[in-house]
């Protein structure tokens, strides 16, 4: 690839009720370029990843990031869509337009505001990345999708409770860590395991601990191309940065294979010419434990019906073999729609120059990336080093 990330911010996700996507979009933005140490003016183009579908009155929101600095007015500025890989979606059209020779810099923000709405009301908004045909009265929105999906997974390969306690547990000890996490205590796998008022069943097999939270929160990073990236003081290029969609009805394919998430990685490990095992850790979309479970095995790590291996024997830890969301994760950090994909990224750089604090795995060199829209229809693998 020819563009690398030359600077980025990150606030706290969580419930900001003294905030609106507005001043969300301000902060990260004014932030990331002066984490880059650029202006407005060193701005060829923004995108902004933004799901919202009714989280708030406000639609059109690309040009909210003139609110930041009155020096972005009449440069474009678009906002991108693409259910839960919205953030994700936002990076892939910077790094098109730097492709392309149309940009050399590139701010992309990715935000959302999920708490003024009712929980009913999160769940109504949440289900239309789904296929409503089928999926639009499941009981439970779209944890009764992930519900449906580990429901056929234990057909097959029998009972992971377990499993999906583990990873639980292990991103919520992760996100102890992440200044950033919505949640930072270690919830414990007894606590994830047991059925408990504090933990009930939420939809089929998923409890409460198997499932991401509600957020608040917005990211940004700057994009920059190569040549320009090699004069700035840090940058993280991209190796690969794949886009695979799948069919949206979960009934005209085989749910529990993640066949699109299968199909990104092995794009991206062949246009990388890197392989998993060349990689230091994988930031991966646990909307719910059962995902993590089963992106185990279409990345590559177990064989199929084998990820509970993963978890049991400590692959996935942060000092293991493949630490798999050091961050936490989406179960821990929190999951604001638009914001998720570009948070993925911004932790993984942070990563790779060895800035992550608390999260920080041993001597990173490379840094996996999957985010997902719906239920693996949209599917983003990036793989991140250090330019230098």
């Amino acid at each position: 690839m020819s563009a690398c990330i030359v600077g980025w911010s990150h606030m706290p996700f969580g419930k900001h009720e003294a905030e609106d996507v507005e001043s969300l979009i301000v902060k990260v933005s004014v932030a990331a370029l002066e984490d880059a140490g650029l202006g407005p003016d060193d701005i060829d183009e923004i995108y902004l990843g933004h799901f919202n579908g009714g989280f708030v009155r406000q639609e059109f929101t690309s040009s909210l990031v003139f609110q930041a600095d009155d020096r972005f007015r009449f440069k474009p500025a678009t906002r991108v869509e693409n259910a839960c890989a919205t953030g994700s979606a936002a990076i892939h059209m910077g790094l098109n337009a730097i492709a392309a020779k149309k940009a050399r810099r590139v701010l992309v923000v990715g935000v959302e505001k999920m708490t003024e709405v009712s929980g009913q009301q999160v769940g109504d908004i949440l289900i239309r990345a789904g296929y409503l045909k089928e999926d639009g009265d499941i009981q439970g929105g779209f944890a009764g999708v992930f519900g449906q999906i580990a429901q056929k997974y234990f057909q097959k390969h029998g009972d992971q409770t377990d499993a999906m306690a583990r990873i639980a547990a292990k991103n919520h000890r992760h996100g102890v860590g992440n200044p950033y996490a919505q949640l930072r205590k270690d919830l414990g796998y007894e606590f994830c395991k047991a059925v408990s008022d504090k933990n009930p069943l939420v939809a089929g097999p998923l409890k409460r601990t198997d499932c991401s939270l509600v957020s608040d929160g917005a990211a940004a990073l700057v994009l920059a191309d190569t040549d320009t990236a090699l004069s700035m003081n840090k940058a993280i290029v991209f190796r690969a940065a794949e886009q695979v969609n799948d069919f949206l009805p979960m009934s005209k394919r085989d749910i529990t294979l993640f066949e699109g998430c299968e199909t990104a990685w092995k794009r991206a490990f062949a246009a990388s010419g890197v392989t998993l095992d060349d990689l230091s850790l994988v930031e991966t979309h646990d909307c719910f434990t059962i995902a993590e479970l089963l992106e185990y095995e279409a990345m590559g790590l177990t064989p199929r019906g084998k990820g509970h291996v993963a978890i049991e024997e400590g692959w996935v830890e942060k000092d293991g073999k493949l630490p798999v969301n050091p961050s936490g994760g989406l179960k821990s950090k929190g999951h604001p729609i638009g914001a998720t994909g570009v948070s993925m990224h911004v932790l993984s750089a942070m990563q790779l120059t060895g800035t992550a604090g608390d999260m920080q795995v041993k001597n990173p060199r490379l840094a996996g990336i999957f985010n997902m829209g719906g239920a693996a229809v949209a599917n983003y693998v990036s793989i991140l080093e250090p330019l230098r």
